[in-house]
């Protein structure tokens, strides 16, 4: 099947945010913070315009609360009194012209009563500060399995290791986009988004109204890859209160300066491993400690670092684990999600630390994880036994085959003792990641959809999930055409507005696909959606509608409060090798081979799966590589695509995909999730290349050539 918005795409047809015609439109731009953390003590508006032509709105203005509502109500949707990172929201202007909005606030001057800012997110806490709640941690989760101490205090061998990862840019190719308006007492925001329902909700809060009388309409989106799942809730808002005080269709979009300087990046970590293994090589205890700097207020960072925490063992068998996790407030901008949602910054260390482990005892990498990897029957930190009957260490073997791992080493070991300035190497790493929401979250969410009957013998899907590249529009079309027998030209995919159709749960957490297509391919819908279309024939009068709702895997349980049991109702399972080439000449890194073998159950469309491993991959290598945010003062300062280096085609080396598929039962037709699993694992097999090549130990990303030349001169 093709896609289905492929051909509106690629000519130029697709209407964006920015697309959108609006009469008697007005612009809105936003006022910042200049300072990471203070008092406000003023806001002056400059004689350069006349400020009788514009509107200004600030937190007075505001009709409910003041709070951007997501896991907490922390953050104010314009700051007031105080403001706890730079480019913070204060106020917003209102104009026709556009230049004249830019204009303008370049004429707003801020003055903040600076307090000192707190950026240093890897300070050990004192047991005194843990037990007061004054080590500004925004969330703490403890896993405990079996008695660590007894088993570091027996192995035969104990071995420590540090790792870090940089924040990261989303670089969506579509900016953040929303447009708002009043419509028979009815507010309308359109715009570039993942989850409709997570700005509805934030609305009807801070804007002090119904559900009934706030719709949210997803326009086509440029990508999101998880920056646009919490954050537009707060340009809507913004558009929402210039579009009520004007009293006139309102679009915010923001440049990609503003773009890159004031939204959520991936959440910066600092990881601690203390290993323990017995004489034959296997794990015998982990303890792990994980840091994320959560930044200035909590958005996702709760479930960031749930996600990153239960993985943070990786896909190994060890009855003996501690991970004690903590994402720390500093006065950053806020970091939220990203693909992966902190499974990548945990996988990077622990597929780093195999390696360091496998070196320090002697054994082939391979072979350490070989010995290592979850077989049927055994459990995972949380104490999940796994029983879906994939053969790890099979995809491990596969993905060796495939790359021809040892006799590339080989070759490496001969051109690296000869060659003046060139060195290669091959690593890999070993992953696994969980698809849908942790826990009992997709029982809370009880994610609904409909498939109507159109009159004219179509069949209309009506979900709130999202297409943002990644092909839900094509995949939940084959499923209806698969599931009643239909052309793809008689289905229909509703746009995703929270006025027309039920709450399936945000787009985020590999959950489309393999929960949210389980309704649409649920037998009890798929019949009863027949039999309306053959009811309709007889009596016209009744409603074409069917019904499905989320109903659990039998046998899951999770319990929140000691975070042990079924961590997810599945995980994908991955090994990925990655070949590297560094010139010493210039300290680059290229990676010039790339293998990637993944179980996600049964792929319903393998250009679309193909397509998400090879994306997911090459975002991976720009984590890994080149994409480093330089702060300073809490303010992002390489912000713009002149010098935030992301990979382009000349980077990008063969991305060979191969999947091996084991049907999940309770997926569509045997799906699993897929999107987020291919960021898991790309870094860490880089980095143990780059270790390999160079024969030294990296044990932070991005290996920038200044940070390989520093490597190379410091041992790390």
């Amino acid at each position: 099947m093709d896609r289905i918005e492929g051909l509106a795409k690629l000519t130029g047809a697709e209407r964006y945010v920015d697309d959108l015609p609006l009469d008697g439109m007005l612009w809105g731009m936003t006022v910042r913070s200049p300072a990471p953390r203070g008092r406000v003590t003023g806001v002056h508006f400059g004689s350069g315009v006349d400020w009788s032509e514009f509107v200004v709105v600030d937190h007075h203005d505001i009709p409910g609360d003041n709070t951007v509502l997501l896991i907490e109500t922390d953050q104010p949707l314009l700051a007031g009194e105080y403001v706890r990172h730079a480019e913070e929201p204060i106020a917003l202007v209102a104009h026709r012209s556009r230049e004249m909005v830019r204009r303008a606030i370049r004429e707003i001057e801020v003055t903040i009563d600076p307090d000192p800012p707190i950026f240093d997110f890897t300070a050990e806490p004192t047991q005194d500060q843990i037990q007061h709640g004054s080590d500004n941690a925004l969330k703490r989760i403890d896993i405990t399995k079996g008695d660590v101490d007894a088993a570091l205090v027996r192995a035969a061998r104990v071995v420590e290791g540090e790792y870090r990862t940089g924040s990261q840019e989303h670089v969506y190719l579509e900016n953040q986009g929303m447009i708002a308006w009043e419509e028979d007492g009815v507010l309308v925001i359109k715009g570039s988004l993942q989850c409709p329902f997570y700005v509805l909700k934030a609305a009807v809060r801070a804007l002090g109204r119904d559900s009934d009388h706030v719709r949210i309409v997803q326009t086509p989106t440029g990508g999101g890859f998880g920056g646009k799942e919490e954050y537009p809730s707060m340009i809507a808002l913004h558009a929402a209160l210039l579009a009520l005080k004007a009293e006139q269709p309102v679009r915010i979009i923001y440049d990609r300066g503003e773009d890159m300087r004031a939204t959520t990046k991936r959440h910066p970590s600092l990881v601690r491993h203390r290993t323990g293994v017995d004489g034959d090589g296997r794990l015998v205890a982990q303890d792990i400690d994980v840091a994320l700097d959560g930044g200035a207020y909590v958005t996702l960072s709760p479930v960031v670092l749930s996600r990153g925490v239960i993985h943070a063992a990786g896909p190994y068998a060890c009855d003996n684990v501690r991970i004690r996790g903590r994402a720390m407030l500093t006065n950053s901008p806020p970091h939220g999600a990203f693909r992966g949602f902190g499974a990548p910054q945990t996988h990077f260390a622990n597929e780093r630390h195999m390696d360091v482990i496998a070196a320090t005892i002697g054994i082939d990498p391979d072979e350490f994880r070989r010995r290592n990897l979850i077989v049927d029957g055994q459990t995972t930190a949380t104490g999940q036994r796994i029983t879906d009957g994939t053969d790890r260490v099979a995809l491990l073997d596969h993905a060796l085959e495939l790359s021809s791992y040892h006799e590339r080493q080989d070759k490496h070991r001969s051109l690296n003792a000869s060659h003046p300035y060139l060195r290669r190497g091959i690593g890999l790493a070993a992953f696994h990641h969980g698809a849908g929401f942790t826990g009992s979250g997709e029982v809370m969410l009880a994610s609904e959809l409909h498939l109507a009957g159109l009159p004219d013998g179509r069949i209309e899907v009506l979900s709130a999930n999202i297409e943002m590249g990644q092909g839900t529009l094509t995949v939940f079309t084959k499923l209806v055409c698969d599931r009643l027998g239909l052309r793809p030209e008689h289905v229909v995919i509703a746009d995703a507005d929270t006025g027309r159709v039920p709450d399936s749960g945000p787009t985020v957490a590999s959950r489309t696909t393999m929960v949210v297509g389980r309704l649409v391919d649920d037998s009890d819908t798929g019949d009863r959606v027949t039999q309306a279309i053959i009811d309709w024939h007889v009596e016209r009068d009744e409603p074409l509608v069917g019904h499905a709702k989320y109903e659990p895997p039998p046998g899951i349980e999770w319990d929140e409060t000691t975070y042990t049991g079924d961590a997810y109702a599945t995980y994908g399972w991955a090994t990925y090798v990655a070949e590297v080439e560094v010139d010493l000449r210039t300290y680059t890194a290229r990676v010039t081979d790339f293998v990637a073998v993944q179980d996600v159950g049964t792929v319903l469309h393998e250009t679309l799966a193909r397509g998400q491993i090879q994306g997911g991959v090459v975002q991976a290598i720009g984590w890994a590589l080149t994409e480093e945010c330089a702060w300073s003062n809490g303010v992002m300062q390489n912000n713009q695509l002149t010098n935030y280096i992301i990979p382009t085609s000349d980077d990008v080396p063969p991305i060979r995909v191969s999947f091996v598929e084991n049907p999940f039962a309770h997926g569509p037709h045997g799906a699993k999730g897929l999107g987020e699993l291919p960021m898991d694992g790309p870094a860490p097999a880089i980095a143990n290349a780059v270790a390999r090549a160079i024969d030294a130990d990296p044990r932070a990303i991005p290996l920038t050539p200044e940070h390989l030349m520093d490597l190379l001169s410091n041992g790390r």
